[in-house]
């Protein structure tokens, strides 16, 4: 097993990786920018190394300073969490010529997976189901409005090298699209460096499901069941839940066993998720994406499987076998995720500040990942979120009632938040039946 392990992240995500390493004694290294300062994982760890400024690119984007880390500390591996650097191919090419362990996906499998066009077509090449689009970057508006006008509208436009939720737009005849396409292509070349921008068909009412799988070192590829993702704003995902209550017995044999062909397409080892859009009239399901890191709503799915992904995550990049019989795998219980956001509730429009109160709820059933604890600042410079609230329970019954509890219990006062949102949602008839979609906020704003 790995013995030192870097945590080349931050806030909840950096902390909560931390908690695994050191339960297994692995000495855990945090690094951090000048206004991570106080913040909890820097605290807790064995040791942390300040590697500059608050802008991410000179801070945790910035690949030197933290490999200057990780020589200085001498530590044995590189865990990225999620966002800024866990999906650069670079990054993780570097690290292993470092002569360092790369806790997470290989470069190629990134680099497969990371451009959307390209993973269409190799989802599709291994029979993994994807909804009509292009299968080469529209190149133009010309080509958009081609390939528009043969897949049917309404269509999504996408950036190709996008990834989160960011760089898409929605048209809705001819003339939506010419406004999207310049849009998106305009933000591509801004954000991701890359302009390219495909076409594919858009569902109005559809649900976003996702499939967690591990590459294990053995070369086998299992599916860890389902999680719900369709509580959203601006495509970016509020609520988490599994298993999923829109997936029947058989409905999950097919989609697991599709993201099981798509891991075993490119060669995939360690922890990612093939996200799927789920027509919930039809029961057909398309290939969405490939997340080639640790998600955000992981926990979900180590309660339902009773297991740590962070722990398994090192043990294949030890080359070690997991914890658990792949053979054998039974989920239990239900399990729902909130993202604790410092947000406006109503309009979702960041709300940082200084952290006055932080109270967590406890009880049975209920699990805290923060980030953040009283006298904190939020700082503008990164994502807003503060916390994951994590409620489990035998059923999903149960789970909603705990969750109320939980809401209510929770108290952050300084930074806007959304936890009023959840007080909302908890109360809300087309979430407590489950047959919600991704306009579900929509509708209730």
């Amino acid at each position: 097993m790995i013995e030192s392990l870097l945590v080349a992240n931050r806030g909840e995500i950096a902390r909560r990786i931390i908690r695994t390493a050191k339960r297994l004694g692995i000495r855990a290294i945090a690094v951090y920018s000048e206004a991570d300062v106080d913040l909890p994982f820097v605290v807790e760890a064995d040791e942390a190394v300040l590697i500059g400024p608050p802008n991410p690119a000179q801070s945790y984007r910035n690949t030197e300073a933290i490999l200057a880390a990780a020589k200085s500390t001498g530590a044995q591996a590189i865990h990225p969490g999620y966002g800024f650097l866990s999906e650069n191919a670079e990054f993780a090419r570097t690290v292993e010529a470092s002569g360092l362990i790369w806790v997470g996906p290989g470069a190629d499998a990134i680099t497969a997976m990371g451009d959307k066009i390209n993973a269409r077509n190799l989802m599709a090449a291994a029979g993994v189901p994807v909804a009509p689009g292009t299968t080469d970057p529209a190149a133009d508006l010309a080509a958009a409005v081609t390939a528009a006008a043969e897949i049917g509208y309404p269509v999504m436009v996408k950036a190709a090298a996008g990834g989160g939720g960011m760089g898409m737009g929605v048209a809705v005849d001819e003339a939506a699209l010419r406004t999207e396409y310049d849009k998106v292509r305009a933000f591509a070349e801004r954000m991701f460096g890359d302009g390219s921008v495909l076409i594919e068909r858009y569902f109005p009412r559809v649900r976003h499901v996702e499939v967690q799988i591990l590459g294990l070192a053995d070369g086998r590829v299992v599916a860890l069941g389902e999680r719900e993702c369709s509580v959203q704003r601006r495509n970016q995902k509020l609520v988490e839940e599994s298993p999923s209550p829109a997936v029947s017995p058989e409905l999950r044999s097919r989609l697991l066993a599709a993201a099981v062909r798509a891991g075993e397409a490119v060669g995939y080892r360690n922890a990612g998720t093939v996200e799927c859009l789920l027509d919930p009239a039809t029961g057909e399901f398309f290939f969405l994406e490939m997340n080639t890191r640790l998600q955000v709503e992981h926990p979900v799915t180590e309660y339902v499987y009773g297991i740590d992904l962070v722990e398994e995550q090192m043990r294949v990049a030890s080359g070690l076998a997991p914890t658990f019989d792949p053979d054998a795998l039974t989920p239990r219980g239900h399990a729902i995720e909130m993202r604790i956001n410092a947000e406006d509730p109503k309009r979702f429009l960041p709300g940082p500040g200084v952290i006055r109160t932080w109270v967590e709820p406890t009880g049975a059933g209920i699990r805290v990942d923060s980030g953040y604890t009283d006298g904190n600042t939020v700082t503008p410079f990164y994502d807003s979120l503060l916390a994951k609230l994590i409620v489990t329970g035998a059923t999903r019954d149960e789970v909603l009632e705990r969750a109320k509890t939980a809401v209510a219990a929770f108290q952050i006062e300084g930074p806007k938040n959304n936890v009023p949102f959840f007080a909302e949602l908890l109360t809300n008839d087309e979430f407590l039946s489950g047959a919600y979609d991704t306009g579900i906020v929509s509708r209730m704003r």
